[in-house]
């Protein structure tokens, strides 16, 4: 069955609370949850692995691989606009679909990939970074498309939750495969594509289509204001990219700290991983419907002011564990103790601003709007280990001190900048 939907605004909503049912419906269906499940799943079993898969069993150095897999981030960026163009032509299951698809086509060019050779693997980078960047808008588009006002908000936060606990069961699962050797990562690779292949297949059954409204039967002021131009977000566009920077804090920044300035366990930087992941996926969706009582821009800032305490946090404990002895256990546990905070943040953060762009993102421009902040987030994340590393060496200060002035300014410059006109939901 074909779900076409007109792209407009829908009417006010309240605040709802957390409905199975209902959520589910508006977060597409239950083939579509499926799909993000096992989409979700197949990323975690190979995402964190695929360095290791071009060293391991391709036998090439680490600097090669580093290298094909950042050029395949960067090219899927470049490809974002295009996702965008495609949305706002009325797709939407069907981008979702492409963007598994494209990483199913990559898993079997990795598979195919013989040993020693760089560039089949450098393809295999490109096509699995083409279909990891284009997913996020692709996703959002579509739950605009189904649901409306704050039931969006909070199904894009149910499929974050969802997501995160396919990425940890999936990086589980391919921490305990590791034991098999090379020929475990290649059956990982495998379980990998055919997981693609389902979630596409599952995606693609959905049929949903968004219905563009027809400028000429509603001529009115307030709907040519909304399928105009985009909306000028600059300062949010540029402030998301310091936001971003909180979702590599677990994966790079704490254990960069822990093992190199504290030289703690690495059981600790483990613990930390584990905890965001599990607070993630039970608190997404009840915190996002706790913020619903406020202003989506007023939720975005209270993430980043949520943030910069963490960040602040981190460093009075890591200047603490300087003492040596003592200190650095204590100051171990007390990074574990602000990680706690620096959770919530991201949260926070995650809950608000994808729903404040999709609500501000006049109705013919939804798509490119989407990737226009899909780009942000992708120029941080990719930015964002080159500057944790780099900041590092220089102290605590240098590092947290750093962060928490740009997250704190753009905070700032997220309250202060005044939205265009568009309806209110």
């Amino acid at each position: 069955m074909t779900i076409t939907s007109t792209a407009a605004p829908a009417p006010p909503s309240p605040a709802p609370g957390v409905r199975p049912r209902a959520l589910l419906r508006a977060s597409g269906g239950p083939r579509y949850a499926v799909a993000l499940a096992v989409d979700a799943l197949g990323t975690g079993l190979l995402r964190p692995f695929l360095l290791l898969y071009g060293v391991t069993v391709l036998g090439l150095s680490a600097s090669a691989t580093g290298a094909a897999m950042t050029a395949g981030i960067v090219t899927g960026l470049l490809c974002v606009p295009a996702v965008g163009w495609w949305l706002d032509r009325g797709a939407r299951s069907t981008v979702v679909a492409a963007a598994m698809l494209v990483r199913v086509l990559g898993v079997a060019v990795l598979v195919a990939t013989p040993p020693g050779h760089v560039w089949p693997f450098a393809a295999a980078a490109l096509l699995l970074g083409i279909g990891n960047q284009a997913w996020p808008a692709a996703h959002a588009a579509l739950v605009a498309t189904l649901a409306h006002g704050r039931e969006r908000d909070t199904a894009l936060a149910a499929g974050r939750a969802l997501r995160n606990a396919g990425l940890g069961a999936g990086a589980l699962l391919a921490m305990l495969c590791l034991t098999g050797g090379t020929s475990a990562l290649q059956a990982l690779a495998g379980v990998t594509g055919a997981a693609y292949l389902v979630a596409a297949v599952l995606a693609w059954s959905v049929r949903v289509r968004a219905q563009r409204p027809d400028p000429v039967v509603d001529r009115s002021p307030a709907a040519a204001g909304r399928e105009g131009t985009p909306p000028r977000m600059r300062a949010l566009l540029a402030a998301n990219v310091v936001y971003v920077f909180c979702l590599n804090v677990p994966e790079i920044a704490l254990p960069l700290v822990l093992l190199t300035q504290l030289h703690a366990s690495p059981a600790w930087s483990a613990a930390v991983f584990v905890a965001n992941t599990v607070l993630v996926v039970a608190l997404q969706v009840p915190v996002t419907a706790l913020m619903a009582r406020y202003a989506r821009r007023t939720a975005l800032v209270v993430a980043g002011v949520v943030l910069t305490v963490s960040y602040v946090g981190f460093l009075l404990v890591t200047l603490l564990g300087e003492g040596g002895g003592h200190g650095k256990g204590r100051a171990a546990a007390g990074i574990a103790a602000v990680s706690v905070v620096c959770t919530l943040g991201e949260i926070v953060y995650a809950g608000s601003a994808t729903a404040l762009v999709t609500a501000l993102a006049p109705s013919r421009a939804l798509g490119r709007t989407l990737a226009r902040f899909e780009l942000s987030s992708g120029f941080g994340l990719a930015v964002s280990p080159a500057v944790i590393t780099s900041l590092a060496p220089h102290g605590p200060t240098a590092l947290w001190g750093t962060l928490a002035a740009a997250t704190l300014l753009s905070a700032s410059a997220v309250a202060t900048e005044a939205d265009p006109a568009t309806p209110k939901e």
